[in-house]
């Protein structure tokens, strides 16, 4: 399950990394990456989805700290 989670938080990190991008320059990646360079919207929602099981997988990590202390 660790690596499940490691796996999971490198895609919750990048996820964040693209909505600062949104947040301050207005700038989406995932869509000038899929929809406006490759025209695979489907593609551009899937990656969202992942992201988002992503941070629900990535909660565990949240509890397991709070356990450990």
């Amino acid at each position: 399950m660790e690596s499940l989670q490691k796996v999971a938080l490198v895609f919750t990190i990048i996820g964040a990394i693209v909505w600062g991008l949104i947040g301050l320059f207005n700038f989406n990646l995932v869509d000038y990456i899929f929809v406006e360079t490759l025209n695979i919207k489907f593609l551009a929602n899937l990656i969202y989805i992942i992201v988002g099981i992503c941070g629900i997988i990535n909660i565990g990590i949240l509890f397991n700290h709070i356990e450990s202390k």
